[in-house]
């Protein structure tokens, strides 16, 4: 699930950086606003909203809907960093490619994508992280025992008299070891992803 949300939105973001930092369009202005406006929503906010929309869609108690709800979730502040790490990005470099034949896509997928590497590696060590950790949204889309992620399981670890710290701690550390090993992995990349925009 962390890697499906993790993957699916970094891309979808970094085609809507590209058009964002890239193409002169109405209502670009507006639509920077509103994913600005995003950023500072809440998740309790829309926790009701989320929950009926799911349940429209017969989506609920299911990993593909929370799959779906971390990546409409992480897009705002993904396409925020990858848009500021492209306008850092020399122009000249897509006026080369496309003297040279190369379209719109081709420039993205040959010239752009791989030099936004760094900042994609910064990005999806955050979201894979954010998304690894999160309670909150699987509380309200997962009920099935079965289906439940690691942050559910945890305090589903008490007892009903008594409860076992130690047991507790160790299901904490267990869950804490895959992000931790992630971020040490791919440290470089995130402190050069992070730095890039800086640099260049």
């Amino acid at each position: 699930m962390a890697i499906g949300a993790t993957l699916l939105p970094t891309f979808v973001a970094s085609l809507m950086a590209y058009g964002l930092g890239r193409l002169r369009f109405p209502g670009r202005g507006p639509l920077l606003m509103m994913i600005g406006l995003l950023l500072a929503l809440p998740q309790q906010m829309i926790a009701w909203p989320l929950f009926r929309e799911m349940h429209a869609l017969g989506l609920l108690n299911s990993l593909t809907g929370l799959v779906l709800a971390h990546s409409a979730w992480g897009l705002p502040w993904i396409v925020f960093f990858l848009r500021g790490y492209i306008e850092t990005l020399p122009v000249e470099l897509e006026e080369a490619a496309r003297i040279d034949g190369a379209g719109r896509w081709k420039t993205f997928m040959y010239v752009i994508f791989p030099l936004m590497l760094p900042a994609l590696a910064s990005v999806m060590v955050l979201q894979f992280t954010w998304v690894w950790n999160d309670f909150f949204l699987a509380l309200i889309l997962i009920f099935d025992p079965n289906r439940m992620v690691l942050t559910q399981r945890i305090p589903l670890l008490r007892g009903q008299y008594h409860v076992d710290w130690g047991l507790l701690s160790a299901g904490a550390l267990i869950t804490m070891l895959v992000p931790l090993l992630v971020f040490v992995f791919l440290q470089r990349y995130f402190v050069r992803g992070l730095i890039g925009g800086a640099v260049k």
